[in-house]
């Protein structure tokens, strides 16, 4: 006799080939066959009448074998004639068929058949249908309950893996199935085996209809005890490094006064209450983890800001990274303008420095003579020794994985308090899901007094037009953005490479500045060029989405975007995100390539409806779910057995409910429900 817990190499049939196709889908056990659960189900639990089949329906017919014969058509065919007892008539068509197949079926013999009604010329017909001789005694094809129809994996069969499946659920009916709900539920949910069973082979009776649009109680069941375990693994996480001590910071408001004289702006609402919420995590003992999202424009930067003065107030310092020189040298001038009037030194760390600069910033790091350090990846080398180092900012969190995150924390004597910042506003079911182990700080409203942006999209034909255009806006003494999708041609994407464009261009304008920039200029070329735009020295600026985060030029109040249908909406709100930032009305046009796809056409139309970034982000995640939005850090979200975050984020209260249920077990507890949903571990995306 078989235990749930016996590896499936135990089962008859299944070998070493097999063992290994099915541990790369996370089956290996005979528990872990109970969670593969059917796509869709076949209904054999009765016969229907010929006059009831209809087209393209599924059906199980009982009739009697007029005549076979073979067509003499190019491609052989064996055409099995059958008839019930009202004389109407059913083809079975087999193009694939043997001798002693055709010998089988016998004028007169009773047979079963089960497959999908088509329209012939003569009538209905089946083709390929499975199909038993009830004459010759063999087994019926009637069921009690919905047959399942399982996902694939390699080259195993249906007809195999509902074997072995099936031993697994036999194994289940004698053999205790911990349930981890079996208290906390207090029977409003089926129980775990119940749920299991009925998935498996649904009755008749059962709502069919509410199991394919998985609204069923019993998946219900098995979506919140997976979402369940994914939250559970990062609020321990969460409760893991509350444990652990940082330094208190004594908020200090004379800096924050200052500050707020000099701005020449009144923070939002949204603004204020998260840095009110951020100086409450510093104040404690416990390290700071806080989200900070808002969409483009929002003010995210001086927020941060804020956190830093509370730094430099307690004598730490503080480390600002980001992902691209281009976003690094935009903080470092922003951070310059707030902070130097108060008298707070900073340091600035890339890659692309020389020996002689990268020296001097260092020994300032190490000295403790600035109090907050600027830089990309080059900032958690190991080379890089930190004073005092009490608070990590990290901007475009989803760029930097969480092992570089760490070795940038671990420079700290004490853990030091961490902002993620990301101006992609994530969704509030990942919020709930993917970052339920992060605190969150959302700034959900523009600075007063910016001008919505205009979103057209044109037909690439139609580029005359956008020249006229781009005359018009420089000539009242605007700028414009140019962005390219590639740097260089491919006939095979049909995409205008960058330096093709910004020759077309300076042909088209010879009155204008038109200056190109890509990821591929050195670091210096590129500083120079985004300083002279800055400063209105270039009229239009060709670039690839080198310039998607960060950059801040009020004066460019046109954006045209190349090729767009080519991009995900959530980066075409980043670029778009690029003007608007005056006072000047402005407009983003969105050139495409005909003909566009439905899904692309979606998301332009999206585009065009809405600057809101968040309603935009809840779009993006229909539209590509969560894998492609978190990326391969947080493949655990989207890799799930049976829950699907976008499908399923109205159960996310109930799971938030019942994973801190679970925060009161014991640790034994807690870890079986980790261990019977989570393969992977945790711990390793987590956090990005």
């Amino acid at each position: 006799m078989h235990n749930l817990s016996d590896p499936i190499i135990s089962l008859n049939g299944l070998g070493p080939k097999a063992q290994d196709k099915l541990n790369n889908i996370g089956i290996y056990n005979l528990e872990h066959f109970l969670f593969h659960l059917p796509l869709r189900y076949q209904n054999k639990t009765k016969f229907t009448s010929l006059d009831d089949a209809q087209s393209g329906s599924e059906v199980l017919v009982q009739l009697m074998i007029d005549r076979i014969e073979e067509a003499a058509t190019r491609q052989r065919q064996l055409l099995c004639y059958l008839s019930d007892e009202n004389n109407r008539t059913l083809l079975l068509r087999f193009f694939h068929f043997n001798q002693y197949q055709k010998q089988q079926l016998v004028r007169g013999d009773i047979i079963q058949c089960f497959g999908e009604i088509k329209i012939g010329r003569d009538g209905l017909e089946m083709h390929h249908p499975e199909y038993r001789l009830i004459s010759k005694n063999q087994p019926n094809l009637l069921e009690k309950t919905l047959s399942p129809i399982y996902p694939l994996t390699g080259n195993i069969h249906q007809a195999q893996l509902k074997k072995w499946i099936n031993v697994a659920l036999e194994t289940l009916k004698k053999s205790p199935l911990s349930d981890n709900f079996e208290n906390l539920a207090k029977n409003s949910m089926p129980s775990l085996k119940q749920a299991l069973e009925t998935l498996h082979h649904p009755k008749e009776g059962e709502n069919i209809d509410q199991i394919a649009e998985f609204r069923h109680i019993s998946q219900q069941r098995l979506i919140i005890e997976e979402l369940c375990a994914q939250q559970l693994s990062l609020l321990k996480l969460k409760n893991e490094r509350k444990s652990k001590i940082s330094n208190i910071f004594k908020i200090s408001n004379s800096l924050s006064k200052q500050l707020s004289k000099n701005l020449g702006f009144e923070l939002t609402n949204a603004q204020q209450k998260s840095i009110d919420e951020i100086n409450t995590d510093l104040a404690s003992n416990h390290p700071m983890l806080r989200l900070l999202q808002g969409d483009v424009g929002s003010g995210k930067t001086i927020v941060a800001v804020f956190a830093c003065l509370q730094a430099a107030a307690n004598g730490f310092q503080t480390a600002v990274m980001a992902p691209t020189e281009i976003l690094a040298s935009q903080h470092l001038q922003g951070f310059l303008n707030y902070l130097e009037p108060l008298g707070i030194k900073v340091a600035f760390l890339t890659g692309s420095q020389n020996s002689s600069e990268r020296s001097e910033q260092l020994e300032k790091i190490e000295s403790g003579s600035a109090q907050v350090v600027i830089g990309t990846h080059a900032l958690f080398q190991e080379s890089v020794k930190f004073n005092k180092l009490g608070l990590v900012v990290v901007d475009e969190q989803h760029k930097f994985g969480v092992h570089q995150r760490l070795s940038l924390a671990q420079k700290a004597h004490n853990t030091p308090h961490q902002l993620v910042m990301t101006a992609t506003p994530i969704p509030r079911s990942l919020t709930m899901s993917a970052y339920a182990d992060l605190d969150s700080s959302i700034i959900d409203e523009l600075p007063p007094g910016r001008m919505p942006i205009k979103t057209i999209a044109l037909s690439s034909e139609r580029k005359g037009e956008v020249i006229k255009k781009i005359k018009q806006v420089c000539g009242s003494g605007n700028q414009v953005y140019w962005v390219c999708t590639l740097i260089e041609e491919s006939e095979a994407l049909r995409a205008e490479s960058a330096t093709n464009t910004h020759q077309y261009l300076q042909e088209s304008l010879p009155s204008l500045s038109v200056v190109l920039i890509h990821g591929k200029m050195h670091k210096d070329e590129k500083s120079e060029i985004m300083d002279k735009f800055s400063q209105g020295e270039i009229h239009v600026l060709v670039a690839t989405t080198v310039i998607e985060v960060g950059v801040n030029v009020p004066n460019a109040s046109l954006m045209v975007i190349e090729n767009s249908e080519r991009l995900g909406l959530a980066q075409l709100h980043q670029l778009r995100g690029r003007v608007g930032r005056g006072a000047d009305a402005s407009i983003c046009i969105l050139m495409y390539q005909a003909p566009l796809s439905a899904n692309a056409t979606e998301r332009l139309d999206i585009l065009r409806q809405t600057n809101d970034g968040f309603m935009i982000a809840n779009k993006d995640l229909e539209l590509r779910g969560p894998g492609e939005i978190l990326g391969t850090q947080q493949t655990g979200i989207a890799d799930m057995k049976i829950a699907n975050i976008v499908r399923d984020g109205y159960l996310l209260k109930q799971v938030r409910y019942y994973s801190e249920q679970f925060l009161n077990l014991s640790e034994d507890n807690q870890q079986a429900l980790i261990n019977r949903w989570i393969t992977d571990d945790k711990s390793q995306y987590a956090n990005t």
